[in-house]
């Protein structure tokens, strides 16, 4: 189990693993795009953070391979920090996505998944800490939330799509959205997975 004191070299590395991903959901939130070099500026961005968070997945992983003993089971530790890697692969692709189809004005939908990812990161950060301090009672009220946040993105999508294709005439353009909507959404369903293996490492440990 983690330790209550200084925190070990996993809490260590899983701490830095949700920083980062805070800091890229941030990011998406808070960037203004407006032009094709602003869209390709934000491209270079998310992946400059997701490099980071592939740095970070080699680093732990390394350090899985050299440790016999974890304070919790290997298997655990990797599939937290993978699907936490999952969603930044995902906010990588749908960047990808916006630039590949030159989207230089977000949809308010597109804005309202970025800052339900924000929010979710934000929960994975608090459920991380909590664990890093042992403190496994409090972690279940932030992979509900996480849970709850999925099916508001599930709820969205449908609006989404709904609205794209009572509104939009081009068939080219309906196809590009919906495609930049379902990975969105596709980010959120990785935040869900974060939550069951929390609970599953609660449930383990408890």
């Amino acid at each position: 189990m983690f330790s209550k004191g200084k925190k070990d070299k996993f809490s260590e590395l899983l701490l830095s693993i949700t920083s980062n991903l805070q800091e890229t959901t941030y990011f998406c939130v808070e960037k203004s795009i407006s032009n094709h070099h602003e869209l390709q500026l934000f491209l270079e961005n998310v992946k400059e953070f997701e490099s980071t968070g592939d740095e970070l997945i080699q680093k732990i992983t390394k350090e899985l391979n050299q440790t016999f003993i974890t304070p919790i089971d290997r298997e655990d530790i990797l599939q937290l920090a993978l699907h936490i890697d999952d969603i930044l692969d995902g906010i990588e692709h749908t960047a990808a996505l916006l630039e590949m189809y030159s989207v230089t004005s977000m949809t308010d939908q597109m804005k309202k998944f970025f800052r339900i990812n924000h929010q979710c990161a934000t929960e994975i950060s608090e459920a991380i800490t909590l664990l890093s301090l042992k403190k496994l009672q409090s972690i279940p009220i932030h992979s509900s939330a996480l849970k709850e946040r999925e099916a508001n993105s599930d709820n969205l999508l449908r609006t989404a799509l709904k609205n794209l294709f009572a509104t939009e005439k081009n068939p080219i353009k309906i196809i590009q959205y919906k495609d930049i909507y379902e990975s969105l959404e596709g980010i959120v369903d990785s935040c869900r997975k974060v939550a069951n293996t929390l609970d599953s490492i609660v449930m383990k440990n408890a």
